[in-house]
């Protein structure tokens, strides 16, 4: 199973979700059934680390955050089979970049996932303080861990 987190520079909330999912993947123990990373829609960033910031909530949390900025790229849609995006604006960028709808059903807002969070979207915590990137990481958490359970449901049907 192949899963991409998608942002917009691809420095805070995707690689903070390729963290937690792959923690939880891990732990468990499915590392083996699971290729995941991230990828933001801008490349302002590209062959950064994640915002220390972001690092260091992770880090607090046990997660590590291993991700190297990359842009998103339209030979992604193959290469991926769950495309997830943590906001609205995201969502629409990846959905223009696909060719067809096979690729375009791909993609999934992050949100979409959570049961404790009812929010429109993962929100960017850049620009503010700490209270955003517990936020996002507490979003996240939740995301990831009803996706694991989704994708563990498909994984023992097929």
């Amino acid at each position: 199973m192949k899963v991409l987190f998608v942002c917009l520079g691809n420095i805070c909330r995707s690689p903070a979700a390729e963290g937690i999912f792959i923690n939880m993947v891990q732990s468990e123990g499915l590392q083996d059934s699971f290729q995941i990373d991230s990828a933001g829609t801008g490349a302002w960033h590209e062959g950064e680390p994640a915002d220390g910031r972001m690092r260091e909530h992770a880090k607090q949390r046990g997660y590590e955050l291993p991700s190297i900025a990359r842009q998103f790229k339209t030979s992604d849609f193959k290469e991926f089979d769950y495309i997830l995006t943590m906001d609205n604006m995201n969502f629409e960028d990846v959905i223009a970049l696909a060719d067809n709808q096979q690729e375009k059903d791909k993609v999934r807002k992050m949100v979409s996932f959570c049961k404790v969070h009812d929010v429109p979207g993962v929100p960017d915590p850049y620009h503010g303080g700490d209270d955003g990137f517990r936020l996002v990481m507490d979003i996240l958490e939740d995301g990831c861990s009803e996706l694991l359970k989704k994708l563990k449901e498909e994984m023992s049907e097929s």
